[in-house]
């Protein structure tokens, strides 16, 4: 047996125990919740979210991914997980969908919440099953510097952070963090975490990076619990309640 076929089988085998339970996951109380963030944005993206997770009495971890390789932002993830004591609910935006669907084949995973999210299957091109749909506008305005690739302002401002109220914008395009430029095109998943673990979904109906259908197309692939809200991309921030709300769902808990 080659190497890939042991690894593909060894896969199968633990999506196989995970399936049994993923029932009884979906259904246990959970006290802890892994944030990750996607492309052009750093762990600060989910502050709306954080301090309304923490009042619901969650501990909550935002990992800040080096966006310097897919391996690096796995490894942080996973670092992260480690952290943890407990069942823990991972939730991911945009690009972080990649990391959580790679990262959360982890015992400790009890649930995934994709939030505008890209979600590819196992050894899948997200970029070949990006092109199935129309390119969302946000990708014009791509500027790279040093082989690292960020959105210009008004990219930014327009197609990423639509919805979003323009101070708080600005705030998050200051702070955005460059990713490398082949990173996008050449991450790939080994595994896909939601085929074996319970998921929920919020799609961005006014998404300008991710295309809405594509997020459909996604959601419903992995059978998610899955809700639909008028925003742009960066729903954790324009409607923090909203995902606030199906992150707890998906830790079996109520605001």
């Amino acid at each position: 047996m080659d190497r890939r076929t042991f690894s593909m089988s060894l896969a199968a085998g633990v999506a196989g125990s995970l399936l049994s339970a993923k029932g009884a996951q979906a259904a246990t109380s959970v006290r802890n919740v892994v944030l990750v963030h996607g492309l052009y944005a750093d762990g600060s993206s989910w502050s709306e979210c954080i301090v309304r997770l923490q009042s619901a009495g969650m501990n909550v971890t935002a990992v800040q991914n080096p966006l310097t390789s897919f391996a690096d932002d796995v490894a942080a993830t996973r670092r992260a997980l480690a952290m943890q004591d407990g069942a823990t609910v991972l939730a991911a935006h945009s690009y972080g969908g990649m990391v959580a669907s790679e990262a959360g084949i982890a015992s400790n995973v009890a649930a995934l919440v994709y939030v505008a999210a890209r979600a590819p299957d196992a050894g899948e091109d997200y970029t070949a099953l990006a092109k199935r749909f129309p390119a969302p506008p946000a990708s014009g305005g791509l500027v790279t510097f040093g082989g690292f690739a960020s959105l210009n302002e008004d990219a930014f401002l327009s197609d990423f952070a639509n919805g979003v109220d323009p101070v708080k914008a600005r705030e998050l395009y200051a702070v955005q963090a460059p990713n490398t430029t082949t990173l996008s095109a050449t991450a790939r998943t080994t595994v896909a975490a939601w085929r074996v673990k319970p998921c929920w979904y919020a799609v961005s109906k006014q998404d300008r990076t991710i295309d809405p259908d594509l997020e459909r197309f996604m959601a419903a692939r992995m059978k998610a619990t899955t809700i639909e809200l008028e925003s742009g991309h960066l729903s954790l921030v324009s409607h923090a309640p909203e995902v606030t709300t199906l992150i707890l769902q998906a830790a079996g808990r109520s605001q």
